[in-house]
């Protein structure tokens, strides 16, 4: 990236690749480049490294290639549990030896199974849909699938990799948007989407036109581009999560309920944007959503998680044929996933992250 081309909060007199956060107690952090570790500004700011990336081509990220005849995804009689009290165990831990289990006392609640044996597999280039009332299970699966948790049974695959054993090269082929998305708010959408590129060894430089393009499809003009995020409402907060996802041309692209917040026009924005991505990036996308209409116009199958179980998986038209009874022949999709897990989409509290 050239001095005069670089973002405000570039080091112009030190452009180099390697990319750093500079946190100022109090403030939120501010990104820049620079080769010196460590080192301490004038205004007491403290630069911590981040690891450089290996250079790639503008607007290109080396992924790993699926292997030989392998589905997008499959997931294999998994089974996840909480537990009141336990210790989070993250993906690097998974090989440790597992600490004994405390006694149980009065007071220990019984373990919540969030995912109870569950098994699907989706198809390269499929548009998939999760549907499910709070609590199902809805977003644990996606945390599974992600590698931000690890299953207790059963085994999770993203084309061909193991999401436990072979973490690194899962995370290359996937995103994930989710509805509580996390962003430096005081920098602007601009620099949280260079932010994000550079991370994945994207020039920010050569990527400043798709990132005005996809901003653009998505709704937000580009005057409001270098206003601080903060300022913007949720739903606008939520495009940009989106357009990140997008702007790292993701294999694999987990939805988690991404256009709640979302007008009526800016949710038609995201759903053509989201075919659009499958049809010309050979994308798969598993969506998770409380939207019916939605679920209806993008996913090809779905299944219906209830209390962690999958207690069907079909094409929406099946979901409705199969729910029709003689005195209502036609029913919608939300009548179909009422037929099915006999309760209202958003009826229970969430348990477990579902």
């Amino acid at each position: 990236m050239s001095p005069e081309r670089a973002p405000p909060w570039v080091d112009r007199d030190d452009p180099s690749p390697r990319f750093f956060v500079a946190l100022t107690p109090g403030e939120a952090p501010r990104a820049t480049w620079s080769a010196r570790r460590g080192r301490r500004r004038k205004d007491s700011t403290v630069v911590a490294t981040l690891p450089a990336l290996a250079p790639h081509a503008a607007g290109a990220i080396d992924l790993p290639e699926a292997r030989a005849g392998s589905a997008a995804v499959v997931v294999d009689r998994v089974t996840k549990r909480f537990r009141a009290g336990q210790k989070r165990t993250w993906p690097w831990q998974a090989k440790r030896p597992a600490e004994p289990a405390p006694a149980r006392g009065a007071a220990e609640k019984e373990a919540v199974i969030a995912i109870d044996a569950v098994s699907l597999t989706i198809a390269k280039n499929e548009i998939y849909g999760v549907l499910g009332s709070n609590g199902s299970g809805k977003s644990t699966l996606i945390r599974l699938i992600s590698t931000l948790l690890i299953p207790d049974e059963g085994h999770v695959s993203v084309f061909g990799y193991d999401v436990v054993r072979e973490e690194a090269q899962v995370k290359r082929l996937i995103n994930r948007v989710s509805v509580e998305a996390s962003f430096f708010k005081k920098l602007s959408p601009l620099e949280n989407l260079l932010y994000a590129v550079r991370l994945y060894g994207l020039e920010g430089s050569a990527t400043r036109p798709a990132i005005r393009r996809v901003m653009g499809e998505l709704g937000i003009d580009e005057h409001r581009l270098n206003r601080p995020l903060e300022e913007m409402s949720r739903g606008m907060q939520q495009k940009v999560a989106i357009a990140r996802a997008f702007l790292t041309a993701p294999v694999l692209l987990l939805l988690d309920e991404p256009t709640t917040g979302l007008d009526p026009r800016s949710k038609r924005d995201v759903q053509q944007f989201v075919r659009r991505l499958r049809d010309h990036h050979d994308a798969t996308i598993l969506l998770t959503t409380h939207d019916m209409e939605e679920a209806d116009a993008l996913c090809e199958r779905i299944a219906i998680l209830d209390r962690g179980r999958i207690v069907v998986e079909a094409t929406p038209a099946d979901l409705k044929a199969r729910a029709a009874t003689p005195g209502h022949p036609s029913p919608s999709l939300e009548d179909a996933f009422m037929h099915f897990s006999g309760h209202p989409v958003a009826a229970e509290d969430e348990a477990g992250g579902g």
